[in-house]
C-alpha cells in the first residue's frame, strides 16, 4: 500500500546553519532580487508548527543520527496557530534530494490521529492517508514531538527555487497540544544560529547561485525533528 519512492518527484534541499549577521546581509539581497512567498503577508514571517510523528522503535530519530540515506518522515503541519487549513505529510529523503506528499485533513480526524487512533484513515481514498493508516497499526507511529518556528520565504519561477529562512525554532517537549497558542517551549539551539534552506528541481540557476556566493554559512544535515527532541532522556 505504500507508494513507491520513484513515483513521486524529487528536489534537492540543501541546508545551513546561518548567524545573524550574515542573515541580515543575505536577505538584503534576496529582497532585491527575488520575491516573498505569498503567505508572508506585508513582507513577515508566517509561523509555521508541525507535530511530528515517529514509531514504536524511533527509527526516524535513530536513522537520521545513523545517516541512512532513505527515510521517511511523517508530521501534521499548521500555519499561523490556525486550524483552518491542516495538512498531513510525508517528507522522504535520499541524500540531498527530497519528496513530500501532502493532504488536507479534517481537524476531527486531526485530534483522532492525535490520540493514536488511526480508525478514521481505513477508508481513506488517499494513498498517503492509506499509508499512515498501514504506519499507525503495524509500526505503532504515535506523535512524538511539536516543532515551532517562523519561515521568511523567497521564490523563483526557474527550477521552482524556495529559499528560507527558519526563524527562532522552538521545540514543543512533551506536550501534543497542537493548537495551543499559549504552548510552552524552549529553543534547542546552543549557539545563536538560525537555519537556511535553498531547495530547487535539478539545478540552481547560476543568478541565485551568484546571490548566495560568499555568504557565511555552516552546511549541515541539520534536522528540525532531531533537534527538537534533544532534551528526551
Amino acid at each position: 500500500m505504500q507508494q513507491k519512492r520513484n513515483a513521486l518527484p524529487a528536489r534537492h534541499e540543501l541546508k545551513y546553519f546561518i548567524n545573524p549577521a550574515e542573515l541580515k546581509a543575505l536577505r538584503a539581497r534576496l529582497r532585491g532580487a527575488l520575491a516573498m512567498d505569498r503567505h508572508c503577508e506585508g513582507g513577515r514571517p508566517y509561523a509555521i508548527r508541525s507535530l511530528y510523528f515517529d514509531d514504536i522503535g524511533d527509527s526516524a530519530l535513530f536513522e537520521k543520527q545513523a545517516g541512512v540515506m532513505h527515510r521517511d518522515k511523517y508530521r501534521i503541519r499548521i500555519y499561523n496557530l490556525s486550524d483552518k487549513a491542516i495538512f498531513l505529510e510525508r517528507k522522504r529523503k535520499a541524500g540531498d534530494l527530497i519528496q513530500k506528499s501532502s493532504v488536507q485533513i479534517t481537524r476531527r480526524l486531526c485530534d483522532q490521529l492525535i490520540d493514536g487512533n488511526p480508525a478514521g484513515l481505513y477508508k481513506a481514498n488517499s494513498p498517503l492517508l492509506q499509508d499512515m493508516y498501514v504506519q499507525m497499526r503495524t509500526r505503532l507511529l504515535r506523535p512524538r514531538v511539536i516543532v515551532d518556528y517562523a519561515r521568511e520565504a523567497y521564490i523563483h519561477p526557474a527550477e521552482e527555487v524556495r529559499i528560507t529562512f527558519d526563524l527562532t525554532l522552538r521545540s514543543g517537549l512533551f506536550s501534543r497540544d497542537l493548537f495551543n497558542p499559549a504552548l510552552p517551549t524552549v529553543c534547542p539551539h546552543d549557539r545563536n544560529v538560525e537555519i537556511l534552506e535553498v531547495k530547487f528541481n535539478n539545478y540552481l540557476p547560476d543568478h541565485i547561485a551568484g546571490l548566495l556566493s560568499g555568504v557565511e554559512a555552516e552546511r549541515s544535515a541539520v534536522s528540525k525533528y532531531i533537534l527538537c527532541r534533544r532534551y528526551e532522556p
